[in-house]
This record gives structure tokens, C-alpha cells and sequence, in this order.
């Protein structure tokens, strides 16, 4: 996979899932798990809007995971 993905075309639009949560009155969390079961373009941006929230969670735990310190 290449290292840049999101940067390189995944997101050509960016900002625009956020405004569709937006309108509907909901966070942009909150309107992605609603919607990630839908058919067509709007399941795919609420499934890929999830796994890129969830990514970002991943990287801040593995930076300050760092597990036992020794005193």
C-alpha cells in the first residue's frame, strides 16, 4: 500500500462528508455510524470517514503507549 494514500486521491473532497453531518443536525461521527450501512457513494464515504477516525485513534495510542516505566 502506498504511504500516502489519503493525500494521494482517497479524500478528493474533502470537508464535504462533514458538511452532509452538518446539515443533518450531527456530529460527523455520529452521522458516519448512521449511515455506514447505506447503499452507494454515502456508505462508502461514512465507511471510509470511520476508518479514518479509527486510524488516527490508533496512531495517538501507539505514540503515548509507551508501557511500563522503569523507576
Amino acid at each position: 500500500m502506498a504511504k500516502n494514500w489519503i493525500k494521494k486521491g482517497a479524500s478528493k473532497h474533502p470537508g464535504l462528508f462533514a458538511a452532509k453531518a452538518k446539515t443533518a443536525g450531527m456530529s460527523t461521527r455520529a452521522y458516519a455510524e448512521k449511515e455506514k450501512d447505506a447503499g452507494g457513494t454515502l456508505g462508502k464515504e461514512a465507511n471510509f470517514a470511520l476508518n479514518a477516525m479509527g486510524a488516527s485513534e490508533k496512531r495517538r495510542k501507539s505514540l503515548y503507549d509507551h508501557g511500563k516505566r522503569s523507576a
